[in-house]
């Protein structure tokens, strides 16, 4: 089984360790792909003239008050790094809680979860990183359009991985890669309540992000092994969740709704 996670913008900066090693990531074979980017974003951020910190403001999303980020993208081949887990910090994560996982659920889940990025393309959460700044839908100087270029650079390390694939991903992050639709769901969350004696359901979208980190951690917690995308659904039913399945186009993942009472 693998689960597909986006990244986090919130992050917390490692306070110590070794510099970050792309070598030493998940799919080795994709270092010099993250190399690439990594560099490129350093230089970039490295420029100090009041233009050039504009222009990387800009090209990165980023307002005026947040060239902090700036330099801190600039020192990311000397800062301190630590399990992606840790780095992370948004939604997501928070409900997901890895630190406090036991030690047998925290092995499933550095087996099993993957979270792609901009940056790196995909890493484990026990892979090292330094904080960083840079989304997938950046363009950097040189290197293009970041969803296409892991587009290209992706499949080749990814397309042989065997499943089920749980696909928790956002949009943006989804576009970098499309797991092989046979073995792979995809999940969207939706929020059950009674409003004036009759049952309504509403998308959720900030409250999506904890409830799929629940997820993460109630199928670590249980050590689930699937061998296939039935078997996967079966495991969340086990895990008391009310998981409706919809109809997927032809060559498409299978969609699944998972409905909750309670964000």
């Amino acid at each position: 089984m693998l689960i597909l996670l986006p990244p986090s913008e919130g992050k917390t900066p490692a306070a110590s360790g070794p510099p970050v090693d792309p070598a030493a990531h998940w799919l080795p074979a994709l270092a010099p792909a993250r190399t690439r980017v990594l560099s490129r974003l350093v230089a970039m951020c490295k420029r100090s003239s009041a233009r050039s910190m504009a222009d990387s403001l800009a090209t990165l999303g980023l307002s005026a008050g947040q060239s902090d980020e700036i330099r801190r993208n600039a020192e990311l081949l000397s800062a301190p790094a630590a399990p992606a887990a840790s780095i992370y910090s948004g939604v997501l994560y928070e409900a997901l809680d890895a630190p406090s996982l036991a030690p047998e659920a925290r092995a499933w889940l550095d087996e099993t979860a993957v979270v792609f990025s901009g940056l790196w393309g995909v890493v484990r959460l026990d892979d090292r990183i330094p904080a960083y700044r840079c989304s997938v839908g950046v363009t950097l100087p040189s290197v293009g359009g970041l969803t296409a270029y892991w587009k290209k650079a992706l499949p080749k390390a990814l397309d042989a991985l065997p499943g089920p694939i749980l696909d928790l991903r956002s949009g943006a992050y989804a576009a970098m890669w499309a797991p092989p639709a046979a073995h792979a769901a995809t999940v969207r969350v939706l929020h059950e309540r009674v409003v004036g004696g009759e049952t309504k359901r509403s998308v959720v979208s900030h409250f999506n992000k904890a409830t799929k980190g629940r997820i993460v951690r109630a199928l670590a917690e249980a050590g689930a092994a699937p061998a296939t995308a039935d078997e996967m659904i079966a495991a969340l039913r086990d895990l008391k969740y009310t998981v409706e399945e919809q109809p997927s186009a032809p060559g498409k993942p299978r969609q699944l709704d998972i409905v909750v009472a309670e964000l």
